[in-house]
């Protein structure tokens, strides 16, 4: 059986891509096949290297500008021109196939979408928990919606890491919040068509309580 071809994007620092290998075990244990994705500067390259996945997953990374409500804090830097590029240019390249979101992940979809994004959720959203393990914020749980994929995949309530900075602030057309942390920090989105799915948290460090999350996506990208 051939496996599912899993475009991964990468962090983007000093003229260097670098991918945390937590990604692709997740992605190949789920029985997906792996595709680091190069960065990638015109429409045509990455329509072209679009032709060759059935779904992506969009990585962590450092602040999401877009959408942006407030100023980046000091600890948090802007993500790289490059890699807002390359990666606007393969999310709108799959627009057809399954995209799974992770921290950044979650939030480019939702800002691409037309949402907002809070520039530091601890500092701007009322009773808010520390949210960033740099900061000293610790796991906690996160409770899904009862009608949502995440729920069924995950459950009622699932703890999770924490690694954030920033958090939706308002969903994008076509996006609904469907996890939310103790503090009511949005934790996860899906689409309406199933299609997209983010989480705030980082499941490919969680590899047994999250694998039901991975091998449905891949599932759905093998479809």
């Amino acid at each position: 059986m051939t496996r599912p071809r899993i475009g991964i994007t990468t962090s983007f620092e000093d003229d260097r891509q670098q991918v945390s290998l937590h990604y692709i075990r997740a992605i190949e244990a789920a029985g997906g096949l792996p595709l680091i994705a190069p960065m990638l500067a015109t429409a045509e390259a990455a329509a072209e290297f679009a032709a060759l996945l059935d779904g992506l997953v969009i990585t962590g990374g450092p602040g999401i500008t877009q959408g942006l409500i407030g100023e980046l804090p000091p600890d948090l830097p802007p993500t790289d021109p490059a890699r807002v590029q390359s990666d606007t240019l393969l999310y709108q390249a799959v627009a057809d196939r399954p995209v799974l979101g992770i921290c950044y992940g979650m939030q480019f979809i939702n800002a691409q979408a037309g949402g907002t994004i809070y520039a530091d959720v601890t500092a701007q959203q009322p009773g808010a928990l520390v949210h960033s393990a740099g900061r000293g914020g610790q796991e906690h749980a996160v409770t899904f919606a009862p009608d949502s994929r995440l729920r069924a995949l995950l459950g009622e309530q699932a703890q999770v890491n924490t690694y954030h900075i920033q958090a939706v602030a308002q969903t994008g057309a076509g996006l609904r919040a469907v996890g939310f942390g103790p503090d009511g920090v949005i934790e996860a989105i899906e689409s309406d068509d199933g299609r997209l799915v983010g989480v705030q948290f980082h499941p490919e460090r969680m590899a047994e309580t999250t694998r039901p999350l991975f091998a449905d996506f891949v599932a759905r990208c093998g479809r």
